[in-house]
């Protein structure tokens, strides 16, 4: 594999930009690609750091590209840059500018922890003829609770106003619901520990997803929020991924 650190210039952030990027060695494009993202707290260089998705991601020939996005929590935020739009839009057409991805439904992936959990889905499900599959791991599933019980601070700078986040573009419960009977659904893979502080609003995002009979896959298993969880559960994720030779 080759990992390569790229700063770039983002018209849609108009600042200079980073992401680390990991591509198969020997292998000719167009490649299928994961979208990996990052936690709150994070950057683009935390999944390398604290876990071994470079080595996995060679077992399954598969590029990586994980975008820093600060706490912006995948959003156009109200006092800060449009997250979203570069996320959703610019990072993809980059990249693809940049190296050898597939542009093809069938080859594009998303997946996260936390606010990157979050991120992944809230891609799978705002564009589910751009992704085959999306992957949260803990994820950041409700936004507006979290917005007022936990990360009010964080939330100001991301949302006008947090009343507004049901049923909106930012709210992963409606964009379940928008791609319920559509002809092209990404599978979903949701895991979150037993003891994390998000269990909850897993739970809740799993039997929401199940009352519309969507694609989930849903684990859970002992653990908090922290990397060793993480570390164990993309290798399951591109596992699960539906690549060739994957049986699941």
């Amino acid at each position: 594999m080759a990992l390569l650190q790229c700063q770039f210039s983002s018209a849609t952030l108009e600042i200079q930009a980073s992401m680390n990027v990991i591509l198969p060695q020997g292998k000719a494009g167009p490649l299928p690609t994961l979208y990996l993202l990052h936690g709150l707290s994070d950057d683009h260089t935390a999944w390398c750091r604290q876990t071994s998705i470079e080595r996995y991601a060679s077992e399954k020939g598969i590029a990586v590209v994980m975008p820093a996005v600060n706490r912006s929590f995948y959003a156009d935020m109200r006092h800060g840059a449009r997250y979203w739009s570069f996320v959703s839009e610019e990072l993809p057409e980059l990249a693809r500018s940049f190296f050898p991805l597939s542009p093809l439904r069938e080859h594009n992936f998303a997946a996260g922890l936390s606010m990157g959990g979050y991120g992944a889905m809230k891609l799978g499900l705002s564009f589910p003829d751009r992704y085959a599959a999306v992957a949260s791991l803990s994820g950041a599933m409700d936004v507006h609770r979290l917005a007022v019980d936990k990360f009010a601070g964080d939330m100001v700078n991301v949302f006008s106003d947090p009343s507004e986040i049901p049923g909106s573009a930012a709210d992963l419960f409606g964009l379940a619901e928008s791609v319920k009977g559509a002809s092209a659904i990404p599978k979903l893979y949701q895991a979150c520990g037993t003891e994390d502080f998000l269990y909850e609003d897993n739970i809740r995002f799993r039997d929401y997803c199940r009352s519309l009979e969507l694609p989930l896959t849903y684990e859970e298993e002992p653990g908090t929020h922290e990397w060793g969880y993480w570390d164990r559960k993309i290798r399951r994720v591109l596992d699960w991924l539906p690549l060739a030779g994957n049986l699941s």
